[in-house]
């Protein structure tokens, strides 16, 4: 009987083994400087969750798994913007885009080359700027 209720399904176990993402946690507004340096190097990623939302905690593991693939290739840069506000207002102001939650942001050659919110997010061309 409790096997009926507490039974997982294959999703629950593909999520599970999923390699974890290689995140950096932007918790300092002197690390956008090292960010906006290194986007010459390679593709900085910027991820602004909300603990507090819902959305926020799906989109994030949908992406992770779609962003696995570019491991290494990118850097991935992750903001609890509930615990780093002010950070969250610098990437904002620095970078010219608008706040949302959550939020992905591509820096590449100084420059934002792509950014989104939401579910829109998972659409982004990520490999067309590696």
């Amino acid at each position: 009987m409790f096997k009926k209720f507490f039974k997982t399904n294959d999703s629950d176990k593909e999520i599970k083994n999923v390699p974890a993402l290689s995140w950096k946690p932007l918790q300092s507004e002197a690390q956008l400087e090292d960010i906006k340096a290194q986007s010459n190097v390679r593709l900085q990623i910027i991820y602004k969750h909300s603990s507090s939302c819902g959305i926020s905690s799906m989109v994030l593991r949908q992406l992770e798994k779609s962003l696995i693939e570019f491991n290494g290739r990118a850097d991935f840069y992750f903001l609890d913007l509930l615990s780093f506000r002010s950070v969250s207002n610098e990437v904002a102001s620095r970078f010219q885009v608008l706040h949302q939650s959550p939020q992905l942001i591509l820096l590449k050659n100084d420059t934002v080359v792509a950014h989104d919110s939401h579910y829109d997010l998972l659409q982004l061309p990520i490999e067309k700027y590696l």
